[in-house]
């Protein structure tokens, strides 16, 4: 089996649309299209045909370009079920699975930013590649997404199921965010040597041009605080021992919002 290749599209001023598909093929997917234009252009440029249309959520900036695409292919667009979307031809909810562009990906719900958020995932893309995550909204290298529809409680679960995955997880966000979370994290842990290491590193792929993401399960468990919440040496930087995990996640997440 070839190796699944997976290339960001920029679009807006930090959305990423993650294409991808089978190393040489003539078909691609694409993962949250919130803008068709830069799509198309890539298609073409690239003699591509789509294959299927992903979503992880209904706002705007995910699912923007889906009807113009559909406009220009005759493909399936899998996503949740949401009124808001109504360009959806297969519902998706937890445990499900499908194939796309030879790879078999099982789906997650992971409520919270939105009430209908999901996630795609890919233990074994091909023999020997990483997993891979599309994760939409709601992990973000360094951070994560803001509480819009669901609770506290419901994003919280939603990251802990995220951590639960492969240290080698492949994570797919949907924006570049990555900078302004890290400050975050290096206020909430100024002393961090990891977090610390990570806007050095980060950064200089800025300074490029170059993508942050993807990262990794492994990474964020180690430098993202959304998921250190139950990690005690973290829960004594914070001097938040007697809070549970869930008070602690709620506590940073209205912090990063005021931040």
């Amino acid at each position: 089996m070839t190796m699944l290749d997976i290339k960001p599209i920029k679009a807006f001023t930090d959305n990423y649309l993650w294409l991808f598909n089978q190393e040489n093929a003539t078909s691609a997917a694409i993962v949250d299209p919130g803008d068709a234009g830069p799509v198309l252009q890539y298609l073409e440029a690239n003699k591509l045909q789509l294959e299927a249309i992903l979503l992880t959520h209904h706002h705007p900036d995910h699912i923007g370009g889906v009807s113009d695409l559909l406009e220009q292919y005759d493909v399936p667009v899998y996503g949740p079920e949401s009124k808001a979307i109504p360009q959806v031809s297969h519902t998706l909810q937890e445990g499900d699975t499908l194939q796309v562009c030879g790879a078999p990906f099982r789906v997650l719900e992971i409520p919270g930013h939105t009430l209908d958020h999901i996630a795609y995932y890919a233990e074994a893309p091909s023999l020997g590649q990483a997993p891979v995550l599309f994760c939409g909204d709601t992990l973000f290298a360094g951070g994560c997404g803001r509480v819009f529809e669901g609770t506290m409680a419901m994003m919280y679960e939603s990251l802990q199921k995220l951590a639960t995955l492969s240290p080698q997880t492949e994570v797919f966000c949907a924006h570049e965010y990555t900078m302004a979370n890290l400050a975050f994290a290096e206020s909430v842990t100024p002393e961090d040597p990891l977090v610390q290491a990570r806007i050095v590193r980060e950064q200089s792929r800025r300074d490029q041009d170059i993508p942050t993401v993807p990262t990794t399960i492994a990474e964020e468990l180690q430098s993202n605080p959304f998921l250190r919440c139950e990690q005690k040496d973290f829960q004594a930087a914070l001097h938040l021992q007697e809070k549970s995990p869930q008070e602690i996640f709620a506590h940073l997440r209205t912090g990063k919002d005021n931040f």
